[in-house]
């Protein structure tokens, strides 16, 4: 996760993010792999595969724009061309 796109996100927060989405794309049974997750404050507060919920939970953090959520075990590095939108 780059900070300069988010910069309220914490270092630990990022830190977190990347190491279980690389745990999760290594090992298809962690408890993590194919969820949603949500950090706060550099700890998982949440990871389900309702990505609703777990962005709900995350509303009720003192500060929302202090968190991230991501789907675990995707490939952010990929660059993805999309030639048109319908």
């Amino acid at each position: 996760m780059d900070r300069k796109f988010f910069p309220k996100l914490s270092q630990a927060t990022c830190d977190l993010a990347k190491s279980i989405n690389e745990e999760a794309k290594r090992d298809p049974s962690s408890p993590y792999a194919g969820k949603h997750v949500g950090i706060a404050d550099g700890r998982v507060v949440m990871a389900s595969e309702n990505p609703d919920e777990v962005f709900d939970r995350l509303q009720q953090e003192p500060d929302p724009q202090t968190c991230c959520m991501f789907e675990a075990s995707l490939d952010y590095d990929r660059i993805v061309d999309v030639w048109r939108v319908n």
